[in-house]
């Protein structure tokens, strides 16, 4: 459910964060109009081929593409012109079709006499003194990159200014001899994101690839070979994640102490003034009041004074990747269950966080499984049959999962042999609802857990029954605000999940950006980090995201709809089912923006924060080591400035982030990533 950034970065950035979460349809035809002799890109999505993107030129120079995937009725479907100067700068673009989300889109680049002008679905932009600059797209494709990666290393110094603004670096990092014939050279770009960029390029120096763990884009005739150029890239993403982590990890000496602070139990929700902590290694040795006594001598101290410690924030629903496991420390997130991921990326990630070569926090895994077919997810663990079904969970038990997410494509017979295998083994039972099925008969076979709010309401119209496809996200925008939620229906689907025990994971988040947020305006989620954040991001951030609104009517419906999904939060709330916050997203600070909505919603402060801590630590069954700030358990806290039990957004202000006994510093993280300092 992450949004996009513009296509040139995102595409280089593993096609972005929000399709490598998400199940892939067929592979579409390319359209009749794309000649003959364009050359192809394969978009791959788990290596099964997903989409394409064509590159050609007409005879007066311009390059032409056509860029698209398919993913459950999703999808980009976008042609872009582009001419070039001599130096292979931008001197005009224009791009044309429907985003990710089937919204239209345009986008319209000129540069004459030294003066840019731009327009798409989220800037109208005019600027002077614009020679000389390379301009950063918000709807090219893949080519783009290429456009910018030629264009560097044909300046002298490797670098090149761009588009609305800032600069761009380029340096050559490797070469790899791929089908015996054709050499592979990796490089990377700097300035335009979070972290490095990667981008392969053939010996004349034309686009080759984009990779990653999940998705790639690759030349046709070279998807074989993905995997080998996958391996040889992760070596520099796993040294620079490797440099981050020696930069900004500090091991104390001896004890941390942290004198004179706040503390809040979040066992019984209060807090207790003018505590000591003190830790030793990993664990917590000692909470006792502070009465002024010396410190010892080689501690490291930190004062707490007019601050307030916390347990570390659990995100219950995060699909882990390197940048959002590092800006989850920075935002105070110290444990993540991931719902969904690839086991093999999965294991290799955990593995570089806990051998301290990658900020991270601590993961919960569960296990991914969905229904082979034409919207079967990309985590491929697929099960057809009662004897596959259980074999599945049998494997993700013996790797130490202790949770199986069931997605949309399962058929709805084998939700309760899924669900009897896993409690054989202790494991939760959680997922969106089967294509099929209402949430009722997801929990009545044998759930724990529901993901997503959507699917909450989606109980309640029955005549919803393919739910693999958009129409999960667009028929509950129309329809959720005429459901009267004190109904008798309502009140006994509440009922029922009291009685089962079910936990709801809402991602309040997600739907807000879904049915809010606008192009051209900043969300509230993205808000009180957009100042800081670097122009590009911010380009991406302002260019939307969310369902097409075609119309004022659709507008007032999709913002009231969302309004009773935030009332429904509370109703849950007041009826005794456990609500656990999780964002679905991979930018760290999503997680504040979900306990503000619970605190939005009318959940008392202090309650919204057991939820994050305790509460989710206990369902987890991690009580006994986390989710408090008690003697014998890991040294996993926050330090913040403020008091998020009567502010809750006070959580945004993390001084010091402490995950098994190691102190991080967010004012040294963020600008690490190109993210100002507050």
């Amino acid at each position: 459910m992450a949004r996009r950034m513009s296509c040139c970065i995102a595409m280089l950035i593993l096609i972005s964060a929000a399709f490598s979460q998400t199940p892939q349809s067929p592979l579409p035809e390319l359209p009749p109009d794309i000649p003959k002799n364009a050359g192809i890109r394969m978009v791959l999505t788990d290596q099964t081929p997903s989409g394409q993107d064509a590159v050609w030129k007409s005879p007066d120079g311009a390059i032409h593409e056509f860029f698209q995937f398919n993913d459950r009725g999703r999808g980009p479907e976008i042609y872009t012109t582009y001419h070039l100067d001599a130096n292979g700068l931008i001197t005009s673009e224009e791009s044309k079709g429907v985003d990710y989300m089937k919204s239209p889109v345009e986008e319209r680049f000129r540069l004459a006499s030294g003066e840019a002008t731009w327009k798409n679905q989220a800037e109208d932009e005019k600027l002077a003194n614009a020679s000389g600059k390379f301009y950063i797209d918000i709807n090219g494709g893949p080519e783009a990159g290429a456009l910018l990666a030629r264009a560097l290393l044909a300046t002298k110094g490797s670098a090149l200014p761009v588009l609305p603004s800032g600069t761009a670096t380029i340096r050559k990092l490797q070469s790899v001899v791929i089908d015996n014939t054709t050499t592979a050279i990796l490089y990377e770009i700097d300035g335009l994101a979070f972290t490095p960029i990667y981008i392969w390029l053939d010996q004349g120096n034309q686009f080759l690839a984009s990779v990653s763990g999940w998705s790639s884009v690759i030349r046709q005739g070279y998807e074989a070979e993905a995997p080998k150029l996958r391996d040889a890239q992760r070596q520099f993403e796993v040294a620079h994640e490797a440099e981050l982590a020696k930069k900004l990890t500090h091991k104390p000496a001896a004890d941390l102490i942290i004198t004179n602070v706040k503390l809040f139990d979040s066992g019984a929700g209060k807090v207790i003034p003018a505590q000591r902590v003190t830790v030793h290694g990993d664990r917590i040795a000692g909470v006792e009041a502070d009465r002024g006594e010396a410190t010892p001598s080689g501690a490291t101290v930190l004062d707490g004074k007019g601050k307030m410690l916390l347990p570390g924030l659990w995100d219950m629903h995060a699909h882990l990747f390197a940048e959002n496991a590092y800006l989850d420390i920075a935002t105070g997130v110290t444990t993540v269950r991931d719902m969904g991921n690839s086991i093999d990326e999965l294991t290799k990630l955990r593995q570089q966080i806990d051998g301290g070569t990658q900020i991270g926090p601590r993961v919960v895994l569960a296990g991914f499984i969905d229904g082979p077919g034409p919207y079967e997810g990309p985590i491929k663990v697929l099960a057809a049959t009662p004897e596959e079904a259980k074999q599945r969970v049998d494997h993700y038990f013996e790797l130490g999962y202790v949770q199986i997410k069931i997605y949309s494509s399962v058929k709805p017979e084998l939700v309760p042999i899924i669900a009897e295998q896993a409690h054989k083994h202790g494991m939760r039972v959680s997922g969106h609802v089967p294509a099929g099925m209402t949430a009722t008969q997801f929990v009545l076979d044998g759930a724990d857990e529901i993901q997503h709010m959507n699917f909450v309401f989606l109980n309640f119209w029955p005549d919803v029954k393919e739910t693999r496809t958009p129409a999960r996200f667009i028929e509950p925008g129309k329809r959720a605000a005429d459901l009267d939620l004190n109904s008798q229906e309502v009140n006994d689907f509440i009922a029922l999940l009291k009685q089962h025990h079910t936990v709801i994971d809402p991602t309040m988040g997600a739907w807000e950006s879904m049915y809010v947020a606008r192009p051209g305006e900043v969300s509230r989620l993205d808000a009180p980090m957009f100042p800081r954040m670097p122009v590009q991001v911010q380009r991406g951030i302002k260019s939307g995201g969310g369902l097409p609104v075609p119309d004022a009517a659709t507008d007032k419906q999709y913002r009231a709809s969302y309004a009773n999904m935030v009332r429904m939060v509370k109703k849950l709330y007041d009826s005794g089912v456990q609500i656990v916050a999780g964002t679905d997203a991979g930018n760290g600070y999503a997680f504040d923006r979900e306990l503000e909505i619970y605190n939005d919603a009318g959940i008392p402060a202090a309650e919204v924060l057991r939820m994050a801590t305790i509460e989710a630590a206990t369902l987890m069954r991690k009580d006994k080591d986390l989710g408090s700030v008690t003697p014998g358990k890991f040294a996993d806290m926050i330090l913040v400035s403020g008091d998020p039990t009567n502010n809750i957004s006070d959580i945004r202000r993390v001084d010091v982030v402490i995950k098994n006994g190691d102190v991080y510093r967010p004012a040294e993280m963020y600008p690490a990533f190109g993210i100002r300092a507050e």
